[in-house]
C-alpha cells in the first residue's frame, strides 16, 4: 500500500517536472523570437486609447484590443507597422475624458484614438479630433447626437441607437398597440434616440403620450415616483432605453411595487440587451417577461476560439472578477483595433515623408493649450483610408458608410426564468422573421405576416397584453357632455337639488352607457357639463377640449366630420348619416273643372280618338255587305260608324255584328277599352279623392335664386355646408330647439323666417315625426358620418369602444333606446318622416303603346283579309272591263259592287217551311207568313229559297233593280251584260 502511494507520487512529480521543462522551453522560444523581432525594423505607430479602466466594460474593452492586436500582428508577420497603444483612464468623468484626449494629441502625438467608452465624454473629444485632424474610432459612443456629418474625423465602430428604433416599433406594429411610453436615462445616450424612437413609432401608427426621463444618479425614492406616476397612465407599453447600472434599479423597484406583474409590457433597447449576459441571474430575475432587441452576432468557430482566450486573459489580469464573459461591445472592439491596424499599414506602411508628426503648433506667450494642438500631417489619409476599410470580422463584413457601421439584424429575445431566450429576428430588408437565416435570404418574407415564437409576458401568461388599463388609482375618465337648449331628447343636462350633482339623460346618454357597459372590462367615468360663454356653442369648440386635454371624450350629437377628425379621435357611428332639406308641404288636389282630362295626357287622348275613328272604320267596311245596320244613307252610315264606336266606352253598342273578321276586331277593340277604361278611372279617383301633400319646393339652385332664408341648428357645422353650396351668410337663420324651428317656419322667408332648414337626418326625423303632414323631407342627402363618440388621437380606448358598439347597434337593446326616445313621442307611424304622397302624374302613351299596337295589328289584319276575298271574288268585274279602263274607272266599279249587298251571305238567305197547312219563311229579317196555301194541313213540307226582292219590296235598298234573264238582279248604273255566246259586230 505504502508503496503504491510513493509511486503515485513520484509519477506526479515527474508530470510537474516535465510541465515545468515545457514552460521554460516556451519562455526561452518567446525570448528568443522576441529577439529576432528586435532586429526587425518596424515603424511603431502610437495609438490612443481612452477607456474608464476602472470599470469592468473599460478593462474587457481594453483586452479585447490589445488581444485582437496581438492576433492580427501573428498573422500578418509581414505589415512593417506596429501599434503601439497609449491608454488613458477617463475615470468616468467627461472633464477627464476630454483631458486625457487633449494630452494624447498634444504631448504623445497620436495619430488615432479609440474611445472613449460613454457617449457622454465622447462630445468633447470629437471637437479636439476635428480640430487636430486626428480620427477617433469609437466602438461603444452610440447616441445618435453623435453625428459623424458634423464631425468628419469621427467613426462609430458599433451601431447607432437610431438603428434599432424600427425594430422596437415593428414589434410594437406586431402586437397592435396604440401607445407607448418611452423610459430613458436623462443624459446625452438617451435624449439621443428618443426623438428617433418617437418618430419610428408615430410611423406605425403609436402615439407617445408622455417620455419618462430618469436621470442617471437618481435614488431609489426618485425612480419609485417616477414608477408610480406611469401607473396612473392608461399606457401599459414601455420601451426602457438606457444603460444596464441605472436599468438593474428600474427593474428592481418595478417589480417591487407590482408593474412586472400581468398587463404590463416592457421593451429593452439593446444598452440592456446586448448587456444581459453579464449580470448576475438574480438580477435577470426582475426581468421575467420582458421583450428586447440585441446586436446579431453572427456564430462562428474563430469567435468561439477567441472568446476562450479572450476570458483566460481577461481573468489572469483581473483576478477579483468571476465568471466573465466577452459582450458586444469586446466584439465591436475588435473589429475597431483591426480596422485601426489595417489603415495604419495602409498610411505608414511605405513610410511617410513627413513621418509622425504634426504641424508646427501655436507656441505665442498668449495662446491657450487647445491653440497648440496642431494639425496630424496623416490625420486626412487615414480619414480616407478608413472610409474605403473593408474586411471580414466577427461582425461580417466590416466597413463604415457615412462614418457609421451599416445595421445587419436584431434578435428579438424574451426574458424567461433567469435567463433569456430568442424568439425572432429583425432586418432591415424583411422586418421580424423566426429564421435569421430566411430573413437574410429571403426576401419575400417581407410581403408575409410577421410572427414570432411563443413570448411569456410580465405575470407569467402567454397572453398578449393589452398595452393599456384604466389605472384604479388614477382618476375617472372625464366626459364632456354638451349643454343644450333644445332637442333634449339627444343630450339633456339636469343637477340635482340636493346633492348638487350632474346627471346626464338622452338618447346620446344612454347609448353611451349600454356601449360601456359591453366593454370587455370596467371603465369609470364622470360627465362634465361643457357650455359656450358668450356665444353659442359650436360643437368643434367642443371637440377641440379633448385635444387640449380638458376632456378625456365627449359624448352627446358630434357628427363625424373631416375637420375635427384631424384632431381627435371618432369612434364608429352609432346613428344614421345625412343632411337633408325640409320644407313645408301643401295639399295637391285637383280642385278644377277640367280636372277630368288630366289622367291621361294629351298624347293618349289624341291616340285614343283617332283609334276610335279607325275602329269604327274596319267594323264598317268588314259589316256593309251583309249587315243591313251599316246600311242606308250616307250619313246614316257615317253616324253608326261613330257610334258603333264610342258606344264601346260604355259598352251600350246594341247593333249585331255578324262578319267573323269583325267579331275578332271588336273583342280586341273591347280589351282594349276596358284595360284604358280602368286605368283612367282609378287615376281620376285618386286625383278627387286622395290627399296629396306636395313640397313647396325642391330645388335648392331655386332657393338660392330667389333667395330666400334658410334654417340651421346653431352650433352645428351645417353652416360652413350651406356657405359651400352658395348661401350668403345674410340669408342663414339659426335655431336651437324644436319650438323655434316651428316659429320661423310659421314666419316665412318673408317675415324673418326660413322657406326651407336644413339639418342632420336625427333632428330631422325626431320634428317630422309630430308634424308628419305639414312638413317633408326633399332634396339630396348631404354624406356625413352620423353621431360618434370623440376621443384622444391614437387613444387606445376608441378601438375598443367602436367594437362595443357594433354589438350594441347590432341587438335589440339599439332599437329599445330609440323607441324610448322617439317613436314613442310622436303622433306619426314609427320610420314615417312625411305623410308624403308621390304624385299623381297623367298616364302617358307609353304606357298603352303595346295595346294600340295589338289592336292596330287585328284590325289591319282583318282588313287586309277581307279586301283579299272580295278581290278574288269579283275578280270577272275587272276582267270584263275594257283594258283601257283608267285606274280611277277600276275603283269606282269595285265601290259600287263593294256597296250592294251580299245576297250569298246567310244573313240575307230565308228558310221557308209549311206546318198545317200555312207557309212560314225564316231569315233574312224575322218569320213572316206566307200567302200561299198549303195542300195538306198535315203535311210539313221543308224548302229553302233565296228571296231576291221585287222592285217593290221591303227588302231592297235604295236602289232600283232589275231581273236579267240569267236570273241575276242588276242596278240601272251597272254596265250592260253582253251574252258570251253571241259574237260582237265588227
Amino acid at each position: 500500500m505504502i508503496s503504491k502511494k510513493k509511486a503515485s507520487f513520484g509519477h506526479v512529480c515527474s508530470q510537474y517536472a516535465l510541465s515545468l521543462v515545457k514552460m521554460v522551453c516556451l519562455m526561452c522560444l518567446a525570448m528568443a523570437m522576441a529577439a529576432s523581432a528586435n532586429t526587425t525594423s518596424y515603424i511603431t505607430v502610437n495609438i490612443g486609447v481612452v477607456l474608464d479602466t476602472e470599470t469592468h466594460f473599460g478593462r474587457k474593452s481594453l483586452a479585447s484590443l490589445s488581444l485582437a492586436l496581438n492576433d492580427f500582428y501573428s498573422s500578418h508577420a509581414d505589415y512593417r507597422t506596429r501599434i503601439a497603444l497609449l491608454v488613458r483612464n477617463s475615470k468616468q468623468d467627461v472633464v477627464s475624458a476630454a483631458s486625457a484626449a487633449l494630452d494624447l494629441i498634444k504631448n504623445e502625438k497620436v495619430e488615432v484614438i479609440i474611445g472613449p467608452g460613454t457617449s457622454m465624454q465622447a462630445n468633447f473629444m470629437l471637437n479636439l479630433g476635428d480640430k487636430a485632424q486626428v480620427p477617433i474610432i469609437s466602438f461603444s459612443a452610440t447616441s445618435p447626437s453623435l453625428s459623424p456629418f458634423r464631425h468628419p474625423y469621427f467613426f462609430r465602430a458599433t451601431l447607432n441607437d437610431s438603428a434599432q428604433v424600427k425594430a422596437l416599433s415593428s414589434l410594437v406594429k406586431l402586437f397592435s398597440w396604440r401607445e407607448a411610453v418611452p423610459v430613458y436615462v436623462g443624459n446625452e445616450y438617451g435624449e439621443g434616440m428618443v426623438p428617433f424612437l418617437t418618430d419610428a413609432l408615430q410611423e406605425v401608427d403609436c402615439r407617445v403620450p408622455y417620455r419618462s426621463a430618469i436621470p442617471p444618479d437618481a435614488t431609489d425614492v426618485e425612480i419609485r415616483e417616477e414608477l408610480y406616476k406611469l401607473m396612473t397612465m392608461q399606457t401599459r407599453v414601455f420601451i426602457v432605453h438606457m444603460l444596464p447600472d441605472l436599468g438593474v434599479r428600474v427593474f428592481k423597484n418595478a417589480m417591487e411595487i407590482g408593474m412586472m406583474g400581468e398587463g404590463f409590457v416592457w421593451i429593452l433597447s439593446n444598452g440592456i440587451g446586448d448587456m444581459l449576459n453579464g449580470m448576475d441571474f438574480t438580477v435577470r430575475g426582475s426581468m421575467r417577461g420582458v421583450l428586447g432587441v440585441q446586436t446579431f452576432v453572427p456564430n462562428s468557430s474563430e469567435l468561439e476560439n477567441f472568446k476562450v482566450r479572450w476570458k483566460r486573459k481577461f481573468q489572469l489580469e483581473n483576478l477579483d472578477v468571476l465568471d466573465a464573459e466577452l459582450d458586444v461591445f469586446g466584439i465591436w472592439a475588435h473589429e475597431a483595433a483591426l480596422g485601426a491596424a489595417m489603415t495604419v499599414e495602409k498610411v505608414f506602411g511605405r513610410g511617410s515623408p513627413n513621418g509622425q508628426a504634426f504641424s508646427k503648433s501655436n507656441t505665442s506667450v498668449n495662446s491657450s493649450e487647445f491653440e497648440d494642438l496642431g494639425v496630424s500631417y496623416a490625420g486626412r489619409r487615414l480619414k480616407d483610408a478608413l472610409e474605403k476599410l473593408s474586411f471580414e470580422g466577427f461582425m461580417g463584413s466590416f466597413r463604415f458608410v457615412n462614418g457609421e457601421v451599416p445595421v445587419s439584424a436584431f434578435r428579438i429575445i424574451n426574458v424567461i426564468g433567469n435567463g433569456w431566450k430568442d424568439i425572432g429576428f429583425w432586418t432591415p430588408q424583411n422586418g421580424i422573421s423566426r429564421d435569421i437565416f430566411m430573413s437574410l435570404n429571403d426576401t419575400s418574407i417581407a410581403s408575409s405576416k410577421p410572427n414570432l415564437g411563443i413570448v411569456i409576458w410580465p405575470g407569467e401568461t402567454t397572453s398578449v397584453p393589452r398595452g393599456w388599463a384604466i389605472p384604479v388609482s388614477g382618476k375617472k375618465l372625464r366626459v364632456g357632455v354638451p349643454v343644450r337648449d333644445g332637442f333634449f331628447q339627444f343630450v339633456r343636462i339636469t343637477r340635482d337639488p340636493i346633492t348638487n350633482a350632474t346627471k346626464a339623460s338622452g338618447y346620446c346618454i344612454d347609448v353611451f352607457e349600454a356601449v360601456m357597459q359591453a366593454m370587455p372590462y370596467a371603465v369609470s367615468f364622470e360627465y362634465i357639463p361643457y357650455s359656450a360663454t358668450g356665444s353659442a356653442m359650436s360643437y368643434n369648440d367642443l371637440t377641440y377640449q379633448v385635444f387640449t386635454g380638458t376632456f378625456d371624450a365627449v359624448v352627446g350629437d358630434v357628427t363625424i366630420v373631416a375637420n375635427r377628425s384631424l384632431y381627435v379621435d371618432f369612434t364608429l357611428p352609432y346613428t344614421e348619416s345625412g343632411v337633408s332639406m325640409i320644407v313645408p308641404v301643401k295639399d295637391d288636389r285637383n280642385k278644377n273643372a277640367w280636372v277630368f282630362l288630366k289622367p291621361l295626357t294629351w298624347k293618349l287622348w289624341f291616340t285614343s280618338f283617332c283609334f276610335f275613328i279607325f275602329i269604327g272604320f274596319v267594323i264598317w267596311v268588314l259589316e256593309h255587305r251583309t249587315n243591313k245596320d251599316f246600311r242606308g244613307p250616307p250619313l246614316h252610315q257615317i253616324g253608326m260608324m261613330f257610334w258603333f264606336s264610342f258606344s264601346t266606352m260604355v259598352f251600350a253598342h246594341k247593333e249585331k255584328v255578324v262578319s267573323n273578321l269583325a267579331r275578332f276586331v271588336v273583342i280586341v277593340w273591347v280589351f282594349v277599352v276596358l284595360i284604358l277604361i280602368q286605368t283612367y278611372t282609378a287615376s281620376l279617383t285618386s286625383m278627387l279623392t286622395v290627399q296629396k301633400l306636395q313640397p313647396t319646393i325642391t330645388d335648392v339652385n331655386e332657393l338660392i335664386k330667389r333667395g330666400d332664408m334658410v334654417g340651421y341648428q346653431s352650433g352645428s357645422f351645417v353652416s360652413g355646408l350651406l356657405k359651400n353650396l352658395g348661401f350668403a351668410e345674410s340669408k342663414l337663420v339659426q335655431y336651437n330647439s324644436m319650438a323655434a324651428l316651428e316659429e320661423v317656419f310659421r314666419k316665412g322667408s318673408g317675415n324673418g323666417g326660413v322657406s326651407a332648414v336644413f339639418d342632420e337626418i336625427p333632428y330631422m326625423r325626431l320634428f317630422l315625426g309630430k308634424h308628419c303632414t305639414e312638413y317633408a323631407m326633399v332634396g339630396p342627402t348631404y354624406k356625413t358620418d352620423g353621431f360618434g363618440f370623440v376621443f384622444p388621437r391614437g387613444s387606445p380606448l376608441a378601438p375598443d369602444v367602436s367594437r362595443a358598439i357594433l354589438n350594441v347597434t347590432q341587438g335589440d337593446q339599439m332599437a329599445a333606446i330609440e323607441r324610448s326616445w322617439f317613436w314613442e313621442q310622436t303622433t306619426c307611424p314609427v320610420g314615417e318622416s312625411a305623410s308624403l304622397s308621390p304624385t299623381s302624374s297623367s298616364i302617358g302613351l307609353d304606357s298603352f303603346w303595346g295595346l294600340f299596337l295589338i289592336a292596330g295589328l287585328a284590325s289591319v289584319s282583318a282588313l287586309t283579309l277581307f279586301a283579299a276575298t272580295f278581290l278574288y271574288q269579283h275578280r270577272q268585274v275587272l276582267s270584263q272591263l275594257d283594258g283601257s279602263s283608267s285606274l280611277w274607272n277600276k275603283v269606282v266599279v269595285l265601290s259600287r259592287h263593294f256597296d250592294r249587298k251580299d245576297l250569298s251571305s246567310h244573313t240575307f238567305k230565308k228558310f221557308r217551311f209549311k206546318e198545317n197547312g200555312t207557309e212560314h219563311v225564316m231569315g233574312g229579317g224575322s218569320a213572316e207568313a206566307s200567302p200561299h196555301p198549303m195542300n195538306s194541313p198535315a203535311q210539313t213540307d221543308f224548302s229553302f229559297y233565296c228571296d231576291q226582292g221585287t222592285p217593290n219590296s221591303s227588302e231592297h235598298d235604295d236602289h232600283s233593280q232589275e231581273r236579267t234573264s240569267d236570273d241575276r238582279w242588276v242596278t240601272p248604273d251597272d254596265p250592260p251584260i253582253r251574252d258570251s255566246s253571241q259574237s260582237e259586230a265588227p
